[in-house]
């Protein structure tokens, strides 16, 4: 009889090796942006883009125009919290925290905070379905979880053939109306990976990189950070830690499979 560890090496080695299929990132339109905001948290909703900014001292939620970039609203949060992700859930917002274990609940109308919840391990990017939210943690890992208690219900992790893809930041969920898709940043790398929510597998890659030259970047943080989905009119929004503009850019095309590794 196998042992565990003989079962998983030979599953391991049968497991084909793909290399996902790169699109191009083609711009439709640039929107002004804050190279002082620290964008940790980005999605779109109903003619605005929500952002949520890092650091402390500078964290904050911010309402902006989607049309052109004009600052609407702003929270700011405690000095001392690092602010991350932010997603909607029905009339409010949520905004977790860096490493204070700690998230804030916003009236999504008036950014008015009317809660507070807690949570284990660090915060980085966060997303939902209609039914879940989807966090990560600088890993590999997407978590699922409960939208009113924010317990994990289920776990998936992601990777690109037998390599798993880590440091995923900002997310963004896409329903491409023939199944949903997860789209994610990954700390330092110009590429946003589209993830499987079954099973953690990258569909995809789209090439961001060349959107913004090295003279426009404010330090070596001003890394891509940011997607918003705009599902009405299928528009996909990029930005980035201190990027001066708001892209609106091509969505890729989804056809064909991945090609096999030599």
């Amino acid at each position: 009889m196998l042992t565990s560890f003989a079962a998983a090496l030979i599953a391991l080695l049968v497991t084909p090796s793909f290399a996902a299929p790169v699109a191009p990132c083609t711009v439709v339109r640039k929107i002004p942006h804050s190279t002082s905001s620290y964008t940790e948290g980005f999605f779109y909703r109903d003619g605005k883009f929500y952002e949520g900014t890092g650091m402390e001292g500078r964290s904050s939620v911010q309402v902006l125009d989607a049309a052109t970039g004009k600052l609407l609203q702003q929270r700011d949060l405690p000095s001392q919290y690092f602010g991350e992700g932010i997603v909607d859930w029905h009339d409010v917002v949520y905004e977790w925290t860096w490493q204070s274990h700690i998230g804030f609940i916003y009236d999504r109308i008036s950014l008015r905070p009317v809660g507070q919840f807690r949570y284990t391990g660090e915060g980085w990017g966060m997303t939902r379905t209609g039914k879940d939210l989807i966090t990560s943690d600088g890993t590999a890992i997407l978590r699922f979880r409960n939208p009113e208690t924010f317990d994990q219900t289920r776990q998936i992790t992601v990777r690109e053939g037998r390599e798993s893809v880590q440091q995923l930041n900002e997310l963004e969920y896409i329903d491409t109306g023939g199944g949903g898709e997860i789209y994610a940043n990954v700390w330092h790398s110009d590429r946003i990976a589209r993830i499987s929510p079954a099973d953690g597998r990258v569909l995809g890659w789209i090439d961001c990189k060349g959107l913004l030259s090295a003279s426009e970047k404010v330090d070596g943080e001003s890394v891509l950070n940011g997607i918003a989905w705009d599902a009405e009119h299928r528009r996909l929004y990029v930005t980035g830690k201190q990027w001066p503009a708001i892209f609106e850019i091509r969505m890729p095309r989804t056809e064909g499979k991945p090609s096999t590794k030599k």
